[in-house]
């Protein structure tokens, strides 16, 4: 349309024109026999791209000016069972890093309004359904149960929260049932898990060769500490017992490790209750090589099982009982 919203377009009677403009609802009209038309534009409620998620709530955007970064909770499904490891690269003004990568020890440090001098730095407030959780509660939930995920960053964060929210508010919503047919949507997994990067070690005869040489270069008055013989039948394989060359590593760990993931939910609702039901399995092993001839197993084998269960009860035309 030009400035004043009026337009012109060739059309034939049977054609529909749809309008539409961003946070109004959309407007359909038939054509038939008329040659020109008055279009009015209904605002349209809980637009999400001009409502902003604040502390206890939703606002207009245009009634609050602050830094808030909305992520979708399908970014966020990786094939890690640590959450927190899919914020990387995913969210602007979030500083993430992990320094481990054994399982259930593998929660990235993330920081939403960088470090400070005081402290170094302090994680931010993290709220599930409006309650404050910790990193191992956030770290272990289901992509798939999230609804939103949003991060409070600027002074607007503190609020309502005082200084608890000075180092930014980490906003997560569950998803909830909808009022209409059953929906069941299930999600298998499965990922193979190799280390990043090994080191290259050197074999026993290369390690022995250059301690004598090391040996040599600090003491020349002093014989070497390995012998010319040793080394030569550590080479030629003679008697492993006696002269042994183990790949230490290849004969503990394996080169990769499979692990599985798997979530079935169930939503729907009606005009007493809405819920949503979730249940979800994570397997999680290590590299280490077991021996069949031991009686135990000391390689990492860690089996989750999350359940989620919201319900919203709706006990009058202004009243709602949530329960999550």
């Amino acid at each position: 349309t030009d400035v004043d919203g009026s337009f012109k377009i060739d059309v034939s009677p049977t054609d529909v024109l749809e309008v539409s403009f961003l946070g109004y609802d959309l407007y359909t009209v038939e054509v038939g026999d008329k040659a020109s038309f008055v279009i009015p534009l209904k605002p349209k409620a809980n637009e999400l791209d001009e409502v902003t998620i604040v502390a206890f709530g939703k606002q207009k955007k245009s009634s609050v000016v602050a830094s808030i970064e909305t992520i979708k909770a399908s970014d966020l499904k990786v094939s890690s069972s640590n959450l927190t490891t899919a914020f990387a690269g995913k969210i602007p003004g979030l500083i993430s890093y992990q320094t481990s990568g054994e399982p259930g020890r593998d929660n990235a440090q993330f920081f939403v309004r960088g470090v400070t001098t005081f402290g170094y730095a302090t994680a931010p407030l993290i709220l599930i359904d409006g309650f404050e959780s910790n990193a191992d509660d956030l770290a272990r939930m289901t992509p798939d149960d999230i609804e939103s995920f949003s991060i409070l960053k600027d002074a607007s964060a503190a609020v309502l929260y005082g200084s608890r929210g000075a180092n930014g508010i980490v906003m997560v919503t569950t998803k909830s049932g909808q009022e209409g047919r059953v929906r069941i949507n299930a999600r298998v997994d499965v990922n193979v898990a190799t280390p990043t990067q090994i080191p290259e070690m050197i074999g026993g005869v290369e390690y022995m060769q250059l301690y004598n040489q090391a040996l040599l270069s600090r003491y020349p008055d002093r014989e070497v500490y390995y012998s010319e013989q040793k080394i030569q039948s550590t080479m030629r394989g003679e008697n492993p017992m006696i002269y042994p060359n183990v790949d230490w590593y290849n004969m503990l760990f394996n080169k990769q490790t499979v692990n599985t993931k798997a979530n079935l939910n169930v939503s729907g609702g009606g005009k007493i209750a809405n819920y949503f039901v979730s249940a979800g399995f994570d397997n999680e092993t290590g590299l280490l090589k077991v021996d069949n001839r031991n009686n135990f197993n000391n390689n990492i084998d860690i089996n989750r099982f999350n359940l989620r269960n919201n319900v919203i009860f709706k006990l009058s035309p202004t009243t709602t009982l949530d329960t999550r």
